[in-house]
């Protein structure tokens, strides 16, 4: 049975997906667990965060863009968006596959809910910090 979008259209990863539920329902089932998860862990540490999608994938807003996450390529990308954070918590991030501003994860071996509980708390307090981008690389 396909999947369908809250619009009535096949989910697919080529189709662009207007909620992180549609976004979610077009990932295979190794992927999706973990961003669900993931999603969940983010809500909780960012209660007041809005939920939107930018750039074609989940993202989190509170004082700007805050947090993201993303599936390609049988991995899972939780997007941090702050070179300053990924460089402070380097020892915390050993066996991941730690980018610039994001850190890639595999599905079976997700984020500790703490360590993506920390760094969204300390995203929010850069946004509202008022330090762009630009000022965190």
């Amino acid at each position: 049975m396909r999947k369908v979008t809250a619009a009535g259209k096949a989910a697919t990863r080529s189709a662009k997906a207007e909620t992180v539920d549609d976004y979610l329902a077009a990932l295979p089932e190794n992927t999706r667990a973990p961003l669900a998860k993931l999603r969940k862990t983010i809500k909780a540490a960012a209660p007041k965060a809005t939920e939107v999608i930018s750039y074609q994938i989940p993202a989190y807003k509170h004082h700007g863009l805050l947090v993201g996450f993303a599936a390609s390529g049988g991995l899972c990308t939780f997007h941090i968006m702050s070179t300053a954070l990924t460089s402070a918590h380097a020892a915390e991030l050993k066996g991941y596959k730690p980018g610039k501003a994001s850190i890639r994860f595999s599905p079976d071996k997700p984020l500790p809910a703490a360590l993506v509980t920390k760094l969204v708390k300390a995203r929010i307090a850069e946004n509202e910090a008022g330090r762009s981008y630009r000022d965190r690389q």
